[in-house]
């Protein structure tokens, strides 16, 4: 079976170790910075790091239209925290310049969990991925306040002040997560978006 070609944005963020979990999982993993790379992939990884930075450098690498596109014509993206930001509808304590490609019929609220400072470990199950709860790690991670019609809640956090918020979602082919998949060795979630980019490419 042929590897699907995924790409990571990689303008800022947690690009290497998004590139490698994929890559431990079977996918041809490579970075996309131009419009041409991103027209070679099969799926989209938009990472962790920081949403207002990442939504100036998407425009300024001319990426903003081809990847509005391509999420239109049911590219599978996965968004892992600011790339969560990047997925939603509507984003909540963001700055006004900023744009993501509104994707998931979600609001977000962005660094809900707190300042850098805050960032906290606690275990998230996973809707449609087999075994024990993973060990998310938020870094100024944002939680969803709420979802539209068509969006599945795939997890909470179970545990602490913060119990009950909505951290993992999808709506049809775009999948987002408040925490950081990518850190933990844990490729359970990268496998499950590796076998929807699949899936949708044997559709």
């Amino acid at each position: 079976m042929t590897a699907p070609v995924i790409g990571v944005l990689a303008l800022q963020g947690d690009v290497r170790e998004h590139l490698a979990a994929l890559a431990g999982v079977g996918a041809d993993a490579r970075p996309v910075r131009r419009p041409a790379e991103l027209d070679a992939v099969d799926g989209l990884v938009l990472p962790g790091g920081e949403s207002t930075t990442i939504s100036k450098l998407v425009d300024l690498f001319e990426l903003r239209e081809p990847i509005d596109k391509r999420i239109a014509a049911g590219l599978p993206v996965y968004g892992s925290c600011a790339g969560m930001i990047m997925l939603a509808a509507e984003v909540l304590d963001g700055r006004p310049d900023q744009r993501g490609f509104d994707g998931i019929a979600m609001t977000v609220r962005r660094n809900a969990f707190g300042r850098q400072v805050d960032s906290f470990e606690a275990p998230v199950a996973i809707s449609g991925v087999e075994g024990e709860p993973f060990h998310a790690v938020f870094i100024r991670a944002p939680w969803v306040e709420r979802v539209g019609d068509g969006v599945e809640v795939l997890g909470r956090v179970t545990d602490g002040p913060a119990g009950d918020r909505i951290v993992a979602v999808r709506q049809g082919n775009l999948l987002a997560t408040s925490f950081h998949p990518e850190l933990t060795g844990d490729l359970r979630l990268h496998r499950y978006f590796v076998d929807l980019v699949r899936a949708t490419s044997a559709g």
